[in-house]
């Protein structure tokens, strides 16, 4: 393998209390399809106080030093979620002082090894200059990555024995890339799920034969299945974007709960009655998550917030999302781009879209 070196001269100034600008300029710009994902940076002092895919504490605060790494390069979401992946599948984002039987010098985040390659002993027990080593290596010797599965990178980057052993690793970092500062289906590449409104809807009728997708009552999820056929389109429609949106959850998480969506169809006038975008407009233009992988959301638990990040690229202008009081109480916040932001129970999160448009998400292009 090439010597990597360390970025001369580049300073993190004191992190920024953890992150929120690498005080450099990007050193390398990434090639291929992955550059149209910025890099993700994450908000100072906006690190996740609860767990996240597993990872907490100072494995969070590692892995935004990572993501900082990677925005110093220039590096795309994609690329920095796979240096991510890579530490959760050598350290568990733990910076370790010892290594194993097949590197006993193997240090740190990455357990890169003591062959001059990989700096000096700091260098590789220092998160931010460990992971900016990695970076270098990949961008020095993947220059293909961003057609390559994630973990065929990382193999190829670390040289390990197993090209696989990362696979299991990439849905958490994109879990904790997402949590720590966006990235969301940019991050996979996928951005706003394509079809009609048929077409969506038979996808999710399958993830809810699957069990992905539950409902707290029967008319909820037979929505979902008549858009899929076209029965009682009329009365119980939905709107392709909200579809769209519930397409994002069900990817994003392994379960997802749904309580709401048309609220004409059911001639429920809960919460904001015939002004709400469950109702008007023949109903089915928002869409009311009760949870997330098998626990109960509040608008402002973590999953909650991991879905607004993916979303916020994405939603069409005119969009609202609730529980924002909810997210101030619980001492939490994520900042939108688009959609407007409102209070709301705090026993849901509520999305929805304008049904006075039909721009589709992630297009900017007409339904």
């Amino acid at each position: 393998m090439k010597v990597v070196g360390v970025i001369a001269g580049c300073v993190v100034l004191a992190f920024l209390a953890l992150v929120g600008f690498a005080a450099c300029a990007p050193q390398q710009s990434p090639t291929g399809a992955s550059g149209a994902c910025p890099a993700v940076v994450v908000p100072a002092g906006e690190l996740p106080t609860g767990t996240v895919a597993g990872y907490s504490g100072d494995q969070l605060a590692n892995a935004a030093q990572i993501l900082a790494a990677g925005a110093a390069l220039g590096l795309s979401s994609r690329d920095q979620t796979i240096g991510v992946m890579t530490a959760m599948g050598e350290s568990s984002l733990h910076v370790i002082d010892y290594g194993d039987e097949a590197g006993p010098d193997s240090r740190g985040l990455f357990q890169q090894r003591a062959n001059g390659a990989w700096g000096s002993y700091e260098d590789r027990m220092d998160p931010f200059t460990s992971a900016t080593n990695f970076f270098r290596a990949m961008v020095g010797n993947v220059p293909d990555r961003d057609e390559l599965p994630p973990t065929e990178v990382a193999h190829r980057t670390q040289r390990n024995a197993d090209p696989n052993h990362y696979t299991r690793f990439w849905e958490p970092a994109v879990a904790v890339v997402a949590a720590l500062g966006g990235g969301g289906t940019c991050v996979t590449g996928a951005g706003a799920p394509g079809g009609d409104g048929r077409q969506l809807a038979a996808a999710l009728v399958a993830k809810i034969d699957a069990g992905k997708i539950t409902g707290l009552s029967g008319p909820v999820l037979d929505q979902i299945r008549w858009a899929a056929t076209g029965e009682n389109a009329a009365e119980c429609s939905i709107d392709v974007r909200v579809l769209q949106i519930i397409t994002i959850a069900a990817d994003t998480f392994d379960s997802v709960g749904i309580s709401s969506i048309n609220r004409y169809c059911t001639r429920t006038l809960a919460g904001a009655g015939t002004q709400s975008r469950h109702y008007t407009a023949g109903g089915g233009h928002a869409v009311d998550f009760y949870g997330f992988n098998g626990k109960a959301t509040t608008g402002a638990d973590t999953n909650a917030i991991i879905l607004i990040r993916a979303l916020d690229a994405l939603l069409p202008p005119g969009s609202m999302i609730g529980q924002v009081q909810c997210r101030a109480a619980a001492g939490t916040s994520v900042t939108t781009t688009t959609a407007t932001q409102f209070n709301d129970t705090c026993h849901h999160l509520h999305i929805d879209v304008d049904p006075k448009t039909t721009t589709l998400l992630g297009t900017g292009a007409p339904a």
